[in-house]
């Protein structure tokens, strides 16, 4: 194999250049006679992680198989892991599903619970919550697992579902003897508050509640509020001590931890001369922010100003009628107000408000991905790149936001969209500002325990 191509293929893949990558790496197979036993499998595989990369999955699959044909080149596990996250990708759960039992059958697959993590976020969507933990929990005991953290997380979602709270119990409090992100642990004591609430263990449960919130930089969910509360007038009442669990309610938050901003980086094995990515990479916990409403919210500050005006003008000209003093107050009030009205729509802006909401920008773009492609996207996205993520949507979902990340020039939203044959599907969507409003930027797909 030419060394040179491959190695300048390598450094285009690392500057994201995937096109010119292509080019390259096909170019290495020229030379045929010049390649040794397992190259050929090799130079696929790195092109069909080019085409994943690229987000063109029905590619990335038919280039994959090639690399499994080459009997000369072992990495079974990792090439049919990368097949799994394509097929996720187009929402083929079963094929999914079929390619990740490959690659943990696999002896020779250095990271297995890569794809035990995988196959249980697809087994989770497919409604299968038992077979989905016992994926987990082979996840978490793998020593090649540098961090079992998420996969305990998820084994707790799992005991959640199957209203076995006491295991979850056991899951979350394992997992707490890991480092993770503050942000992380915040959450999951919110998690355990909930598994105890449904055990019964109304102190601890308070504890766990009153840990998540200590630092003021997280906030319940409703249903984690609810919970609180129960726990609380239990505790309050001298009867904390419960012994007979509790239902779990079903706005319980078991949506576990979700995949990374860019799902692709997840679909690409990493092999010994590829630039690892990022370990800052955020977690992403679908918490239940739907139902979430703002006092004075930006609706009434961006709509209603000119109306108010007016109003107050009219009330102006109506004080000048009783008296220059009044008038003069009534001006005061007036300007007053204003200052007021302003400082709120400063202080909206700042905290990522806008007119149309990003609620309003994304709830347009499920309702009708198609039509929609024209005038939700940013001007910095090209059509065919809007089109295809737009593809990425299923006409006649309904979508749920579960959580906006806000902030003044760009903001990220977190979106479950019930298909109508009765699945969901999660996605991550990225918007910018424009002006007072926002444009949606890039629109990712979700599968869960995957950083």
């Amino acid at each position: 194999m030419n060394k040179d191509l491959f190695h300048q293929a390598n450094a285009m893949v690392a500057a994201k250049d995937y096109e010119t990558a292509l080019r390259l790496y096909s170019a290495c197979m020229s030379d045929e006679e010049g390649l040794e036993p397992g190259e050929q499998g090799l130079l696929y595989h790195r092109m069909g992680n080019c085409y994943t990369k690229m987000k063109r999955y029905a590619e990335a699959i038919e280039t994959y198989g090639k690399a499994t044909a080459d009997s000369g080149y072992d990495a079974c596990g990792a090439v049919n892991y990368n097949v799994g996250m394509a097929y996720a990708a187009l929402h083929d759960y079963a094929e999914a599903v079929k390619h990740f039992e490959i690659a943990v059958s696999d002896r020779g697959y250095p990271t297995p619970y890569k794809a035990h993590s995988a196959l249980g976020n697809v087994l989770l969507k497919q409604g299968k919550s038992a077979e989905a933990g016992v994926a987990f929990r082979e996840a978490a005991l793998d020593d090649s697992n540098p961090d079992p953290t998420k996969a305990l997380l998820n084994l707790g979602v799992c005991f959640m579902a199957l209203d076995r709270p006491a295991d979850a119990v056991a899951s979350y409090e394992s997992a707490l003897r890991f480092d993770m992100k503050q942000s992380v642990r915040n959450k999951l004591y919110a998690s355990l508050g909930q598994a105890y609430t449904a055990c019964g263990q109304m102190q601890k449960a308070v504890d766990a509640f009153e840990q998540s919130i200590a630092d003021r930089t997280y906030f319940l969910t409703s249903s984690a509020t609810v919970d609180y509360q129960r726990a609380v007038a239990a505790v309050s009442q001298g009867t904390a001590d419960v012994t007979q669990a509790l239902p779990v309610l079903a706005g319980n938050d078991m949506s576990g931890l979700d995949v990374p901003a860019n799902p692709t980086s997840s679909l690409v094995e990493r092999e010994a001369y590829e630039p690892a990515q990022s370990e800052d990479d955020p977690y992403y916990y679908a918490d239940n922010y739907g139902d979430e409403t703002y006092e004075n919210g930006e609706d009434r500050f961006f709509n209603a100003t000119d109306e108010e005006l007016e109003r107050w003008s009219k009330g102006v000209v109506k004080q000048e009628r009783r008296g220059r003093g009044a008038g003069l107050k009534a001006l005061i009030v007036v300007i007053l107000l204003l200052l007021a009205a302003l400082a709120a729509g400063i202080f909206l802006y700042l905290q990522g408000y806008g007119y149309p909401t990003q609620e309003t920008v994304v709830e347009q773009l499920f309702s009708h991905p198609t039509s929609a492609v024209s005038s939700a996207f940013d001007r910095g996205v090209s059509s065919d790149d809007a089109k295809g993520m737009a593809a990425l949507i299923p006409e006649g979902s309904k979508a749920t936001i579960d959580g906006i990340d806000r902030s003044a020039a760009s903001s990220t939203a977190y979106v479950t969209a019930a298909t109508p044959e009765g699945g969901s599907v999660q996605y991550k969507v990225e918007l910018v500002r424009d002006k007072i409003s926002w444009k949606i930027s890039n629109v990712e797909l979700y599968f869960a325990s995957q950083n």
